[in-house]
């Protein structure tokens, strides 16, 4: 089943289109961007002229062209700050229906913040933060606690029209920059439950993404994705500095920044680095899901997810069919292994990396499903690069790190990129982790789930472990000898295996 949204911007118009996967989750399938900038079409006394008007239906009439190509029926159109700000409003909701296939919906100042926040809670793990939207001609913000609403403000200032309300060439001088600055911070001075929260910032919108793929790209950022990009203040400066250093004819040439941007992304940088410095953030981070995704949600899922983890996980072994009955057998083993481990002092644990095991065992060798021989590069490549809602980069590569373990060359071939993310001790736990998850899964090599439990004890230096089965072990067995030296090594202690079968 597809969906379609026509999100109407201050300076994009954006027709996407969703498909349903069999996980019952909406992916996107096409989106078709027009770079419209009808704020420069509303006049100050607030009427949206014609010339607006044309270039208005002139896209949606382009929408209308591929909606109907995709035979979509219940196509939904919403308006934001232009649309919602102009005099002459209704008679251009009127004018689109007649002329298009499409009703349009002019979202209110609380709809178009709500849904952001509701697109962000849904698609991270956050409890408590700030949300902000930074549109052409609006800027919403929000404080959430709880996975709730709480505040919500729509400033009446946005990229495109700070560029065009301070800045009189394609780049902002140095006067006009501080002048637009000054205006920017007494903005938002003026709400008081903004100033000193020290939460993260979660932006969403065209601006946010364009900042965040330009600091991916003087990092030379070894993954892919954007989405839970982590950004601090400096980051944010740095980018800000890079930019300021560039023409015009150069900002245009960034392949990380859209052409149609160039001229908005500093007024925008300055936005955000405002706004960090007036929350005092402790961190800035990018949902790449927005408005449009808000709309989707309140429509198709529960009003909050009950975990976003959980709903990313349960997408995962959907998307690449997953055996949930083995994953849940070897789950209880290698919690069996971890505690037992732990008890002993064998490996220096910490509760998160029983946290991480678990996570790890849910999608071990998911890659298995592009081809078998070459499980563990698909597995880690998949995890590394694939965005899974509620979890940040690092993690990312953490669960990626573990779940994809084959041996320590490989390992060490998959962090290279990522040296510099972990210490050394870290590295080596994940390693230990990985390792341990796959000696676990080769007592279940059959997937007959004949391993009842398994207990450890420690003979001077040497880790006994008593295996203990339903049913005949040989190949278990096999395996389990042969993958047990992964785990040696690490903590330099031998591995004496016995199997019985009890019952």
């Amino acid at each position: 089943m597809k969906y379609g949204i026509i999100d109407i911007g201050s300076n994009t118009m954006r027709l996407v289109i969703y498909e349903q996967s069999k996980s019952g989750r909406l992916r996107e399938r096409e989106n078709v961007k027009i770079a419209a900038r009808l704020r420069n079409y509303l006049t100050e006394d607030g009427l949206f002229t014609d010339e607006g008007l044309h270039i208005l239906l002139e896209g949606l009439l382009t929408f209308q062209d591929v909606t109907r190509f995709h035979r979509l029926h219940d196509v939904k159109c919403v308006a934001t700050a232009t649309i919602r700000q102009a005099r002459n409003r209704d008679d251009i909701v009127r004018i689109v229906a007649e002329r298009t296939d499409f009703h349009m919906r002019i979202l209110s100042e609380y709809e178009e913040a709500y849904y952001g926040f509701l697109a962000v809670v849904q698609s991270t793990s956050f409890h408590e933060g700030i949300t902000v939207d930074v549109g052409g001609g609006s800027t919403e913000v929000t404080y959430f606690y709880n996975r709730e609403l709480v505040d919500y403000y729509s400033f009446p200032f946005g990229a495109l029209s700070l560029k065009r309300d301070f800045v009189s060439g394609n780049v902002p001088t140095d006067e006009e920059l501080q002048t637009l600055r000054a205006y920017i911070d007494k903005q938002f001075q003026s709400l008081p439950w903004l100033k000193q929260r020290r939460l993260p910032i979660i932006a969403i919108g065209g601006s946010a993404r364009n900042v965040v793929q330009v600091h991916q790209m003087l990092q030379n950022y070894p993954i892919a994705g954007i989405h839970q990009y982590e950004m601090k203040r400096e980051h944010i400066v740095q980018v800000k500095k890079y930019l300021r250093s560039l023409t015009f004819d150069q900002l245009q040439k960034v392949e990380a920044l859209s052409k149609d941007r160039a001229d908005l992304i500093i007024p925008a940088v300055e936005v955000f680095q405002t706004l960090y410095e007036t929350v005092d953030a402790t961190t800035f981070i990018l949902s790449r899901k927005g408005l449009r995704d808000g709309i989707f949600y309140e429509q198709f899922g529960p009003t909050v997810f009950p975990s976003v983890l959980e709903e990313s996980f349960f997408e995962l072994a959907q998307d690449y069919e997953v055996n949930t009955n083995d994953v849940q057998h070897v789950l209880k083993l290698v919690i069996q292994l971890f505690e037992q481990m732990r008890a002993l002092a064998l490996f220096p644990l910490a509760g998160e990396d029983l946290v991480l095991l678990k996570r790890a065992a849910h999608v071990f060798y998911l890659g298995q499903y592009v081809d078998e021989e070459a499980s563990s590069q698909h597995t880690f490549y998949i995890l590394a690069n694939r965005t899974i809602d509620g979890l940040s980069h690092r993690d990312r590569v953490q669960l990626a790190l573990v779940a994809s373990f084959k041996n320590k060359t490989l390992f060490k071939q998959y962090i290279q990129p990522f040296d510099t993310w972990f210490t050394r001790a870290e590295q080596k736990k994940l390693r230990f982790l990985g390792a341990l998850l796959k000696f676990a899964y080769s007592l279940n090599d059959t997937k007959r789930n004949i391993v009842n439990r398994v207990q450890l004890e420690l003979k001077e230096e040497t880790i006994v472990m008593h295996v203990f089965c339903n049913q005949s072990f040989k190949a278990e067995e096999y395996q389990a000898e042969k993958h047990k030296k992964h785990v040696e090594k690490i903590m330099k202690r031998p591995i004496q295996l016995q199997f019985y079968l009890e019952g």
